[in-house]
């Protein structure tokens, strides 16, 4: 049925991709390059300066603000002490410490570029209908993928995990603000309208806070996409406990893997439930 195509030359579509990626480079490396080297230096500089701190402080910290975030209840403090304590046991803390860095700047970024994204989209019908199909994109097409560009611009090291995991983790921020601001009951803003309240006004003080929990769902599967980044991340150069996965994988150390994975695992389980404590 599809002998004709025989005669079709083939589409070069994989020579016209590198083609761009080699322009882009090319034409911004005046913008790469120092992002790479001046956002790499804060990141690492950032993750020393979280390794500095005395672990047991850190840990202390931690504790109190699980039982805080809790509702008073010592279920995630006592899960919280005895996983960080693990982590220290098994002298995985600095490797924690480069996890946390990636995934909070990847995070903070998402967050800054996807909430004004949704809140564009649920202004705009055209916005809208332009954005859900790269969204639908960036969802869809599988994480290894990232790397590929993220290398071409950025070489390898912490930045061009961060730059995988912003495109990776940003859609569900996007997504759930625009529906959050969406679902905001048009008596409320009705209401808000004939006291004379202003654009900004009525974002700020009627859509935006009646769409928080909404906006926190999204935030949270962010965060947590973000995380599962890390040891993607780790084949471009990435540090933290992901390399230790990788490293684990490429030699066949099923145990050293399993401790890397367990931190992994802990990190993830104290984070969601943090951001899920501020939705409440």
């Amino acid at each position: 049925m599809l002998d004709f195509m025989e005669n079709v030359p083939v589409i070069p579509l994989a020579e016209g991709v590198s083609w761009l990626t080699d322009r882009i480079t090319e034409i911004f490396s005046f913008i790469f390059e120092p992002i790479q080297n001046q956002f790499g230096a804060f990141m690492e500089w950032t993750s020393g300066q979280l390794a500095s701190i005395p672990p047991i402080i850190v840990i202390l910290l931690v504790v109190i603000g699980a039982f805080f975030a809790s509702g008073k209840k010592f279920g995630l403090a006592a899960f919280s002490l005895v996983g960080l304590l693990l982590i220290y046991n098994q002298e995985s803390w600095e490797q924690l410490m480069s996890t946390f860095t990636l995934v909070l700047i990847s995070s903070l970024l998402c967050v800054i570029i996807g909430v004004p994204i949704g809140i564009l989209m649920s202004k705009s019908r055209i916005a809208q209908a332009i954005i859900t199909p790269i969204l639908d994109f960036m969802q869809t097409m599988p994480a290894f993928v990232y790397l590929i560009p993220a290398v071409a611009f950025f070489s390898i090291g912490m930045v061009p995990g961060v730059f995988a995991s912003l495109v990776f983790a940003t859609p569900p921020t996007v997504r759930f603000t625009n529906l959050g601001i969406r679902q905001v009951s048009e008596e409320l803003i009705e209401a808000s309208e004939s006291f004379g309240s202003t654009g900004s006004q009525k974002l700020f003080k009627v859509e935006m806070p009646m769409a928080k929990q909404t906006i926190m769902a999204g935030i949270n599967q962010t965060v947590m996409l973000a995380l599962s980044m890390v040891v993607i991340a780790s084949m471009i150069g990435a540090p933290g406990l992901g390399r230790d996965v990788l490293s684990s994988l490429q030699r066949a150390e099923v145990g050293t893997g399993f401790v890397a994975g367990l931190g992994i695992v802990i990190l993830a389980i104290i984070i969601d439930r943090f951001t899920q404590s501020l939705n409440k």
